[in-house]
């Protein structure tokens, strides 16, 4: 046990060792099996002051006042791969913040494929949203009301990206996908994978009406399983991604480039059933990737 005052308002749960969860439920192969947080990913720190505390099993980062963040990155730069994190979200009086989970490459003109929990207020249900960002292009949003309460456990969120599709995942059930057509920009940049949590009351909850109460904190984000990386390393020199869709990876096989006829079936009534917003609606002439 590690006893420490806790003086700020987020906190980060980072579960450091734990048994593998992740790619091979879609045939993944060759993952560790027990994977420390610090062999696959690294604290980062640019938005606030930390202090952090360290035990065998469990990494805590404190945020020590009113701030904006904190989160951590992969090691490694990606260009195509399966990505998986098993996550649970803060509860409580969380309206305003922001849990993510998702991929991004540098610069202004940015690629981002993003899984985002939007905070709520006791007894309003959490919103689950995803967007895709290419070449700094984003508004691509969309939105589900779970069939779950995902305060309460962990549950498993994965990214299937490679040069034909990218999938949503969640507990292994395909919720979005979003394919590489003709005409349609489409992410194609080197990515790290990242994980945050963060001040988004401007717009999260109610449209940005309800604003973070730091009388609930600290908000606690909880992350397991560091294994859940399968993807092709991209040398941090270069932004030369064509090598990773290769059909020597797996991910980029034939199976992972569409879905399954079961999948595509899970699929069809997750969306019909469980998402509550779809940006393709807004638009009298949908853009391509919408058909």
């Amino acid at each position: 046990m590690i006893h420490t005052k806790i003086v700020g308002v987020f906190a980060v749960a980072l579960w450091s060792w734990i048994t593998m969860v992740d790619a091979r439920f879609i045939g993944g192969r060759g993952v560790e099996k027990y994977v420390t947080f610090g062999q696959n990913y690294k604290l980062i720190f640019t938005w606030i002051s930390l202090q952090v505390s360290i035990s065998f099993f469990l990494t805590l980062v404190w945020l020590l006042r009113t701030c904006t963040g904190a989160g951590f990155e992969s090691k490694n730069i990606y260009g195509s791969g399966l990505f998986q994190m098993r996550i649970k979200v803060p509860g409580g009086n969380s309206g305003g913040v922001v849990t993510a989970f998702y991929l991004t490459s540098l610069g202004s003109n940015h690629d981002e494929i993003d899984f985002e929990f939007l905070g709520n207020n006791d007894g309003k249900p959490i919103t689950l949203q995803t967007n895709v960002f290419a070449n700094g292009e984003g508004n691509r949003e969309e939105r589900f009301l779970l069939w779950f309460n995902p305060i309460k456990h962990y549950h498993t969120y994965g990214i299937l990206w490679n040069p034909y599709q990218i999938v949503f995942y969640v507990d292994n059930i395909p919720i979005r996908v979003y394919k590489n057509q003709n005409g349609v920009n489409y992410p194609s940049k080197p990515m790290r994978v990242e994980a945050s949590l963060w001040n988004g009351d401007a717009w999260a909850t109610d449209g940005g009406r309800t604003k973070i109460n730091y009388a609930y904190s600290p908000f606690i984000a909880h992350f397991q399983d560091f294994s859940g990386l399968s993807g092709c390393y991209i040398d941090g020199r270069s932004d030369n991604v064509a090598t990773c869709g290769s059909s020597n990876y797996w991910w980029n096989g034939g199976k992972y480039q569409w879905l399954s006829g079961y999948e595509q079936k899970i699929y069809e009534h997750i969306r019909k059933k469980y998402m509550n917003y779809d940006y393709c609606t807004k638009y009298q002439s949908p853009p391509r990737e919408c058909y």
